[in-house]
């Protein structure tokens, strides 16, 4: 195994002083395998990490939560941040790239009218979510899947049993929600048309929003597509797409372009920065102005580096059609993951739109399997999980080379399965649960 003792020293110092030891849960140690996992890097540049102790690895594990769409350290986007930084990145007025970026998002969406930024994900849904309660003057939202660890999503496990469980962590205690947003939010499952009209027909006058994910581990089903718009329309509710993880996956844009989805609104971040803080809430003119009605502010939200990452990243990904690449290189890993555990005859399955797969193992050594996988590959010189995100810096010969390390490491799980070793070769702690989605 590769010496990692100044990155454990980073986590022992971290766990000191930083609740939970990082800012983001999907970065934490235990979600691999505490005690293995670096945890920390120094430098990053395309797919090749190195960790704190100068170890370097490839990274066919999670590109920064899909955030680096094109690669770490990608040059073009980083010189257009740096001639922006050299420009200065904040002053007492705006910086126009907000307006341009606007603009480029309006025309890659053509039913969108107006934009609003912000500089992450879950608040820009947390923005979407008050726009549209404003706009309605109603306060009960309908969703399924992951949207954040805002108050609005997390009531839905106010006074419920459980039911995030299957979209965001099973047993989540929503501890510091207040207790009176209990049946704000409320769940229905992905292509489950019965399930969200159940919930329309009780609380058609109170239903500001339906809120989902347009794919994940499925593909929606036409009559899916078809039903949130006309429950939306029937109510006069706002539709929201969170196109968070999905978008410029599948497209230069939203996803919800590909499959037909007809939202009133639309919330993007991610790889739309390749790495860099921003986040878009893209909407109809109508209801997008209802933000004047509420206060929905905030100076980092001004600073230049964000709209000029995200028009640096949005050109490139436009210019050299990543989207396909990415969907190439994903299927490849998807095939070679199902292949090996055909071969090998091991309990997992593979899910996933290609640029963002998941192999799951199944059985009561799930996390053992996962941790093992984790550290084994490690010594091989991958950073590598049951996730793979792709990027347009991982090519043909990262696959190839990180499949033929997996194969052996199956193999070898395998045969720890079978005699019963598999939690005495642990050199780490077994994986935690991670996230669920439904879609």
């Amino acid at each position: 195994m590769p010496n990692i003792d100044k990155s454990l020293e980073m986590q022992r110092r971290g766990r000191a002083l930083i609740p939970g030891m990082t800012q983001l849960l999907s970065k934490r140690p235990d979600m691999f395998s505490l005690g293995v996992w670096p945890g920390y890097y120094s430098r990053a540049k395309g797919v090749t990490v190195w960790d704190l102790d100068g170890n370097e690895y490839i990274d066919m594990s999670i590109s920064a939560i899909g955030a680096s769409i094109l690669g770490y350290a990608d040059p073009d986007v980083d010189g257009a941040v740096i001639d922006a930084i050299r420009s200065g990145v904040v002053s007492s007025l705006n910086c126009p790239e907000e307006v341009e970026l606007a603009e480029l998002l309006c025309d890659l969406h053509p039913w969108a009218q107006m934009v609003r930024f912000t500089r992450s994900g879950g608040e820009a849904m947390a923005v979407a979510v008050r726009i549209a309660r404003a706009h309605t003057g109603r306060d009960r939202v309908a969703f399924c899947g992951y949207h954040g660890w805002h108050d609005w999503y997390l009531a839905a496990n106010v006074g419920a049993d459980n039911a995030l469980g299957e979209h965001l962590i099973p047993g989540l205690d929503p501890c510091g929600v207040p207790r009176c947003l209990e049946g704000t939010a409320l769940p229905f499952r992905f292509n489950r048309v019965e399930e969200l009209k159940s919930i329309v027909e009780e609380h058609r006058s109170d239903l500001a929003a339906i809120i989902l994910e347009p794919v994940r581990n499925d593909d929606p089903t036409s009559d899916f597509v078809a039903a949130v718009r006309e429950m939306a329309d029937h109510v006069g509710a706002v539709l929201i797409v969170d196109e968070i993880s999905s978008g410029f996956r599948l497209n230069s844009g939203g996803a919800h372009l590909i499959y037909g989805y007809k939202p009133d609104m639309a919330v993007f971040s991610k790889a739309m920065g390749n790495g860099y803080p921003i986040g878009a809430i893209i909407g109809k003119a109508p209801v997008m102005e209802s933000a004047q009605r509420s206060f929905i502010s905030s100076t980092c939200w001004t600073e230049r580096t964000g709209p000029v990452a995200a028009l640096a990243t949005i050109s490139k990904h436009r210019a050299l059609d990543v989207s396909r690449h990415l969907c190439k290189v994903g299927k490849m890993v998807q095939d070679g993951w199902r292949d090996i555990l055909s071969d090998l005859s091991l309990s997992g399955h593979v899910s996933g739109m290609y640029p963002m797969s998941h192999v799951d193992f199944d059985g009561p050594f799930a996390r053992h399997m996962k941790a093992f996988f984790v550290q084994e590959m490690l010594d091989k010189g991958f950073l590598a999980s049951n996730l793979f995100y792709a990027s347009l810096a991982h090519n043909e010969n990262h696959v190839s080379s990180y499949l033929s390390a997996a194969r052996d490491v199956f193999a070898k799980m395998k045969r720890h399965l079978e005699e019963g070793t598999i939690e005495k070769a642990l050199n780490g702690q077994p994986s935690q649960v991670g996230f669920k989605r439904l879609n």
